[in-house]
């Protein structure tokens, strides 16, 4: 029983270090995937960590904005998130490697918890994940 014991412990050892890690994917649609997971995850549990916490509202759905600025946007909202600023490292890095920009505007006018703010980035890269598919298949 012992040497089970200590494959378990092992097991999830390691699984705990791999979830901690930051995304490392290179391909748009696999970050795209892998934020969306992301938010499912974060959603499936007890809580979402600091969703009591306001962010800057991100229009995603303003089709006057480009998909760079909107992921730029939400990146800069998700560093608004300083209590919990593990659990959201790994989609800001993915969000800026996605957008590619070094900076965008966004007004803090508009404020939204976070419970409501990550279904909805979880929406809006679904759909470019969607948009990307359609892309590749034609």
């Amino acid at each position: 029983m012992l040497p089970s014991l200590k494959a378990a412990l092992a097991l999830l050892s390691l699984l705990q270090l791999i979830s901690s890690k930051p995304l490392t994917t290179t391909s748009p649609k696999l970050k795209l995937s892998e934020i969306t997971h992301r938010i499912q995850q974060l959603n499936s549990g007890v809580q979402v960590p600091c969703n009591d916490t306001r962010v800057a509202q991100v229009a995603f759905t303003d089709r006057k904005l480009s998909d760079q600025e909107l992921l730029c946007q939400a990146a800069t909202a998700l560093t608004q998130v300083k209590k919990c600023e593990k659990d959201y490292e790994p989609f800001i890095v993915n969000l800026k490697s996605l957008h590619g920009q070094t900076s965008c505007s966004l007004s803090n006018e508009n404020e939204i918890y976070l419970r409501n703010f990550l279904p909805e980035l979880g929406n809006f890269t679904q759909g470019m994940y969607r948009r990307l598919a359609m892309l590749a298949a034609q």
